[in-house]
């Protein structure tokens, strides 16, 4: 998660507006994917095997692409544009310059570091935020940066990672052609694609909420330090969550107000249901940092707790033994003219003496409820 910025040094000294790829390294190809929903109905431009897109000029099917892209600038209908990785800035300069994107909005489009936000620049609506999943075989979540620019009657994505998303319900709601999805604007079907990337949030803390509910199971029982450490990862998660969701609730509130000229009055109520999802995403990333501080304390404390009785049984081990060391101790001094030190049953005088001692201090213990047993009245 800290990759980015690590990786944020590559842009110091350029000037503003500098498209430079700042993310984590990629080796899958980038594609990019076309749906046009027009009087002719729902257009799929080459959905199946979606080929590598290279840099300009650097092979036939990266101008094609362009070629497609700029018969749907101004195209009637709704047009989506959909691009998975940000590895190939060329790419995004060329759909720039075809959909007269302002620079800075370019820059940030290949940030993948970026704060969840939303902007207004020149004819366009630039909304940025984080595409959340649950990695089953880590067992941890994992974010991409998924950005939105409404120009026109177009809604161009950017995805960070080529290797899928949650948006395939979307897709085939508008591929349908049926419903308010493919007859909307750009703004409905921003929102529904943001509202598929808030449902998969409920998704990622339903799996948190299950490891966190075993976690504690394994604490009442067999607390260990590697307890300890799912813990310190879970909160690690929980932080991070909590600064993808914050921003966006922000984002949602400035978009339900109304207002923007890219965002219609229908849509508004919609934006509105929208940001009560994100609130509750947020109270529920809150419970579980507080259940996660909880079993902190639980597993601090059970640690302390296992040390305090081994330090009292092993004090009360030493309490038992002090008469006895005492009376060896006072029994092996080399004096000749020592009383009892011939007498004939003397040895197992001493053994038995010992013994009432031991029983005698047992059982004074289990009075006091030290060892178990019932408590002083």
């Amino acid at each position: 998660m800290f990759e980015n910025l690590r990786r944020r040094s590559t842009k110091s000294g350029l000037p503003p507006g500098t498209v430079t790829y700042v993310g984590r390294e990629q080796s899958r190809p980038v594609t990019l994917r076309i749906i046009h929903s027009g009087p002719e109905g729902v257009q799929d431009v080459e959905p199946a095997g979606p080929e590598k897109i290279g840099g300009a000029g650097e092979n036939a099917d990266f101008e094609r692409r362009m070629e497609q892209c700029a018969a749907f600038v101004d195209a009637p209908g709704l047009t989506w544009i959909d691009v998975d990785g940000l590895h190939e800035p060329q790419l995004v300069t060329r759909l720039g310059a075809l959909f007269n994107l302002h620079p800075l909005m370019q820059e940030d489009i290949v940030h993948a570091g970026q704060r969840p936000k939303m902007d207004e620049l020149g004819d366009a609506l630039f909304v940025v935020l984080k595409m959340l999943r649950y990695d089953e075989e880590e067992r941890s979540v994992t974010s991409e940066q998924v950005s939105f620019i409404i120009r026109g009657r177009c809604l161009l994505t950017f995805q960070e990672k080529a290797q899928g998303d949650v948006f395939d319900g979307v897709r085939k709601r508008l591929l349908a052609g049926g419903g308010r999805l493919a007859k909307a604007g750009p703004d409905y079907l921003m929102y529904a694609l943001i509202d598929a990337v808030v449902d998969n949030y409920f998704v990622v803390l339903e799996r948190m909420g299950e490891d966190i509910e075993e976690i504690e199971e394994a604490l009442l029982t067999r607390p260990n330090p590697q307890e300890l450490e799912k813990i310190h990862d879970l909160r690690r998660e929980a932080l991070f969550l909590r600064k993808f969701v914050w921003p966006l609730r922000e984002v949602l509130a400035r978009l339900d107000k109304g207002g923007s000229p890219f965002i219609e009055d229908a849509t508004i109520v919609y934006m509105r249901d929208l940001y009560d999802h994100v609130i509750q995403v947020m109270d529920t990333i809150e419970t579980f940092r507080d259940m996660l501080g909880g079993m902190m304390e639980l597993y601090l404390s059970n640690v302390s707790l296992k040390l305090n009785e081994t330090m009292k049984v092993l004090t009360m081990i030493a309490t038992i033994f002090i008469p006895l060391n005492f009376l060896a101790a006072l029994y092996g001094m080399n004096f000749s003219n020592m009383p009892e030190l011939r007498t004939e049953y003397g040895y197992f005088v001493l053994l038995g003496g010992m013994a009432c001692i031991v029983t005698g201090m047992v059982m004074f213990f289990r009075h006091k409820g030290w060892l178990g047993g019932a408590q002083e009245g």
